[in-house]
């Protein structure tokens, strides 16, 4: 193959990118907090990678999440009334990308890897946490949809260093 091909280079930076200072102020600003990578399932099945997820502990704890309004993710999750949420770890980078619709997904999103069906939706099987959430309420929140979901069941059978998305990129936390 000649490597003056187009499509012949594998970049080490994404080339459709929006450099700096084509992206508002607060754009800029969520870029420099760092964010746990975790993944939305819900049953049809359907998925999405979320980087704007807060735990609200209480009694019923809540996890709150931002969501795109027009996700295929969204429009099942609202028909089920439920949804399972992961956080990932960094041997997770490639799923993380192929919920976000950055990797191709021949056969969907679930076709590869191994997933323990749940009644809040597909988890990735050996997932080192998960929690399972009745959908509790939901509002336009900026671009986005705040999403509410009242933990209902949890599974916590591993302990691993968590994804992070930090400045447009994913990395991981050192001890």
């Amino acid at each position: 193959m000649n490597i003056d091909e187009p499509g012949a280079r594998i970049h080490s930076t994404d080339p459709f990118a929006v450099p700096d200072a084509g992206k508002s102020p607060v754009r800029r600003l969520r870029g420099r907090f760092a964010a746990p990578v975790t993944i939305w399932t819900t049953p049809g099945p359907s998925g999405l990678t979320v980087s704007s997820t807060v735990v609200a502990d209480g009694d019923p704890g809540r996890i709150l999440g931002l969501i795109d309004e027009e996700s295929d993710f969204w429009d099942a999750a609202a028909r089920a009334g439920r949804f399972a949420v992961v956080p990932l770890t960094p041997a997770d980078r490639q799923l993380a990308d192929r919920f976000a619709g950055l990797m191709p997904s021949p056969g969907g999103l679930f076709a590869i890897g191994e997933w323990q069906q749940t009644p809040y939706g597909p988890v990735p099987a050996g997932a080192a946490a998960w929690a399972g959430c009745r959908l509790e309420s939901n509002r336009e929140c900026g671009w986005a949809l705040l999403v509410e979901g009242v933990i209902e069941s949890m599974a916590l059978p591993g302990d691993s260093a968590p994804l992070v998305h930090y400045r447009g990129r994913y990395t991981e936390l050192t001890a």
